[in-house]
């Protein structure tokens, strides 16, 4: 078993190694889209319409992506990947960039040679079961069955958190959040774990989700940002700096509704500089003057994308807690535009 994780770890190196050869943003702007992966589907996260039109939070920065290179926020073809196949798609050059629920970690970035290019949403792994269970506590699944997502870290701290606390389960193995949907409706384990805000996006699609409890124990710290391939440092910053301008918008007040306005010149330097009036950030990036306009206009800046996808007034109806703005007690922080 050591071995064959080794093996696959050392593949996935040599396939980074040598996609990295390539310039990526070249790439992107020969072939005219933006080929980025996403879940399989998780609603307000990264989903399909009823049209077929990818939408959600994690969509939201794929297009803000595409509007940035290409000026096109739908000139994006979006790959959907599991936690097995996510890896290799990336290494490969089949995406170009990952935007998928994916927890930051030493191993990622340092073994299998990505770069996470920022932290789009501070989350923690949770557990939801049945209300009828009547359990009150994650400390009361001893014995339980598990459905737990396979390839993730989710995986690992399951393992971590039984074995610490001295209880046992039985791990019910899914591939999909599909998937651990319908096991756990269907009853095959007691409870499913992953990301508190997966599971809150997944019970808000359940017919009655008040039938359902998420324990309040959250047994993990789980850091998730979009990452690209290591050895492109033009295309790492292009992709690390088109989110810190969604989130440096929502900071200095750059929303949807008066872009058009500010674009026009303001008496604050940082919002001309971000918006193209002032200076040559785009330039330095290989990009037009008015890429983070673009990418701000593509969804809004990160405030309006968290509402509109995942926000309190949403069916899934997360808290902005520690995805708050820095200058409103959170974590959320785009370093200076200058």
């Amino acid at each position: 078993m050591k071995n064959s994780v080794l093996l696959g770890a050392l593949t996935i190196a040599g396939l980074a190694a040598g996609a990295a050869a390539a310039g990526t943003l070249d790439d992107v702007k020969a072939r005219g889209t933006l080929n980025c992966g996403v879940t399989t589907g998780l609603v307000g996260f990264a989903a399909p319409d009823a049209n077929g039109v990818w939408e959600g939070f994690d969509v939201g920065v794929c297009r803000a992506l595409a509007a940035a290179v290409l000026g096109d926020p739908m000139a994006v073809e979006f790959v959907p990947t599991t936690g097995q196949t996510r890896f290799t798609a990336l290494a490969s050059g089949e995406i170009d960039f990952l935007a998928r629920n994916t927890t930051w970690t030493f191993s990622r970035d340092v073994d299998l040679k990505f770069e996470f290019t920022g932290i789009n949403y501070y989350d923690g792994q949770g557990f939801m079961v049945p209300r009828e269970l009547g359990v009150s506590s994650a400390k009361d699944l001893d014995g339980a069955t598990v459905c737990i997502q396979t390839g993730t870290t989710t995986e690992l701290n399951l393992a971590d958190y039984f074995r610490s606390n001295n209880i046992s389960y039985e791990p019910v193995p899914i591939e999909t959040n599909a998937e651990g949907q319908q096991q756990y409706l269907a009853g095959a384990c007691d409870t499913y774990t992953t990301d508190a805000s997966g599971l809150a996006a997944t019970r808000a699609t359940f017919e009655n989700p008040g039938d359902h409890v998420l324990l309040p124990e959250i047994i993990s710290k789980e850091p998730l940002g979009p990452l690209v391939r290591h050895g492109d440092n033009e295309w790492a910053d292009v992709a690390r700096w088109t989110l810190n301008a969604l989130i440096a918008a929502e900071e200095l007040g750059v929303t949807s509704a008066n872009i058009a306005e500010l674009a026009n010149g303001t008496d604050n330097p940082e919002i001309n500089r971000l918006l193209g009036t002032e200076g040559e950030l785009g330039a330095m990036l290989g990009l037009e003057a008015d890429w983070a306009k673009n990418a701000i206009m593509a969804g809004g800046n990160y405030g309006e994308l968290f509402e509109k996808n995942i926000g309190e007034n949403t069916p899934i109806g997360l808290a902005r807690g520690l995805n708050a703005m820095w200058t409103e007690g959170g974590l959320i922080y785009s370093p200076p535009f200058r």
